[in-house]
């Protein structure tokens, strides 16, 4: 079977991104926006910066707010409903992951309204329509969902996450500002951060890499090692590095999926609302080490993008230690806690292992695992 890649059709970079939107929306002849932000983007004046925009250039829009952090089937459905009253015909997501997700999962039910029940997107959705027209402007340097043709929506009923992908719900313009990632405070820069190196090492070691996903993986896990504390220093050369890192790294684990660290962190979410950078950042070395022996020689270039020096004399051993040592390093710098012991209750354990064991992302992991093996892993760190 081909390798496949599948990237936006246009996407800006660098200070001021976001002053290309005007001219995109006009050259494109849309009418009306509908905007997708959480409420605190709308509050701090962050999707602000994007309506101001559309207000000076007179171009119409509506904003939709209803979305929580880790964005459930309810914010979906009702989105759908004031999609459909606003006279919209394209969405603009301001925000992460939480608002990028909700609007990839409206602007594909628009579409394809036999996909009304939004459970049916679950895994790979049949769906035959591409999204509503969709522009996406990043405010977090972590989740790529401008780039990515995946999103993940919570199951409240259920207490679930669920990962959806498909090539149909890729934005068609992103937006890649780090202007618009100021705002972010040190503890949110820090988690996001670590996600985005999370996608990159997952999607390097990932049963379906291949050679031009290794190199988008490899140069977003260098840039990440360079400017992540700085960013979360509020160094501008720092935020400017993240925002070019988890783009890259977005660019390749959309396209080779991702592995147990999500699947691990996915439940967290569902269950105790745990941020999701910070579930994968807490648990990523746990599984480095566990997947070590499956790696190839891969962890001596995560060990080398990291700077670590004298890498070529190590052994096989030393260097995939090194390489994990190093993860765990910078996640400490940036103050990530080191386990789940304020996460986890273990009676919850059993639960958690089988909804891991279920996710979408085990498939993708270099390692074949087991529920009882991932259990482990989660006794591991509590």
């Amino acid at each position: 079977m081909p390798n496949r890649i599948i990237l936006n059709n246009v996407s800006y970079h660098g200070k001021g991104a976001i002053q290309a939107i005007p001219d995109e929306v006009k050259a494109r002849g849309f009418k009306k926006a509908f905007v997708c932000s959480d409420p605190d983007l709308v509050k701090f004046n962050v999707t602000k910066k994007v309506t101001d925009l559309l207000d000076a250039n007179n171009l119409e829009y509506v904003i939709y707010s209803n979305i929580k952090p880790n964005p459930t089937i309810e914010n979906v459905q009702t989105g759908v409903e004031e999609f459909k009253k606003s006279g919209a015909d394209y969405i603009i997501s301001v925000g992460g992951g939480s608002s990028m997700d909700t609007a990839k999962a409206i602007g594909i039910i628009i579409n394809n309204p036999e996909f009304a029940d939004v459970r049916s997107l679950e895994g790979c959705a049949p769906t035959k329509n591409p999204t509503v027209p969709t522009i996406a402007v990043a405010t977090t340097a972590g989740t790529a969902a401008e780039v990515t043709i995946n999103y993940v929506i919570t199951d409240v009923e259920k207490e679930r996450k669920f990962v959806c992908v498909d090539p149909n719900d890729m934005a068609i313009i992103a937006i890649s500002d780090p202007d618009m990632m100021a705002t972010m405070p040190k503890g949110l820069t820090a988690a996001t951060g670590m996600d985005a190196l999370t996608h990159a090492i997952e999607g390097y070691t990932t049963k379906a890499a291949w050679d031009m996903t290794d190199m988008f993986h490899l140069k977003a896990i260098e840039l990440i090692a360079q400017s992540l504390r700085g960013a979360v220093n509020g160094e501008d050369k720092g935020r400017e590095g993240m925002a070019l890192a988890q783009y890259i790294a977005g660019m390749g684990f959309s396209n080779v999926g991702l592995g147990i660290v999500h699947s691990m962190a996915h439940p967290l979410g569902a269950l105790y609302d745990t941020p999701h950078g910070v579930a994968n950042a807490i648990i990523l070395p746990t599984v480095m080490e566990y997947n070590a022996e499956y790696t190839g020689e891969k962890y001596k270039h995560i060990a080398k993008a990291f700077g670590v020096e004298n890498v070529d004399t190590m052994t096989q051993e030393e260097y995939r230690k090194a390489a994990v040592e190093a993860v765990k390093k910078l996640s400490q710098d940036v103050g990530i806690p080191q386990n789940l012991k304020e996460i986890v209750k273990e009676k919850d354990l059993d639960f958690l292992a089988i909804s891991a064991f279920n996710d979408v992302c085990t498939g993708g992991n270099p390692k074949d695992t087991s529920v009882e093996e991932i259990k482990e892993l989660y006794k591991s760190l509590i």
